[in-house]
């Protein structure tokens, strides 16, 4: 029996600048995972998906990622994607430059 489908949003990494980056619902990228679309629907999910993967000149090894509705938007539900949203590991590098 197939697992039923969570809450996901679509994340990337873009490509010229390497920085995660998260879909919007009207399609655009966002580098803030609280603006990223919350997807409910699997079929949504899915054509999101393909959306992304042909957008290859903007982004680079797009996927869902499970999230769950928060108070200011969607949260990342797995540790991986909440490491994802703060930034390189290193310091004095993107978001965490200014940390």
């Amino acid at each position: 029996m197939p697992r039923p489908f969570s809450p996901k949003v679509l994340t990337a990494n873009a490509l010229l600048e390497g920085d995660v980056v998260y879909m919007t619902a009207d399609g655009a990228w966002t580098r803030h995972h609280a603006e990223a679309e919350l997807i409910e629907d699997e079929a949504t999910a899915e054509l999101r998906l393909l959306d992304a993967e042909a957008r290859g000149h903007e982004v680079v090894g797009a996927y869902l990622a499970d999230a769950t509705p928060g108070p200011h938007g969607p949260e990342p539900v797995h540790f991986r994607e909440a490491f994802r949203t703060r930034g390189p590991s290193n310091y004095h590098h993107g978001k965490q430059e200014r940390a």
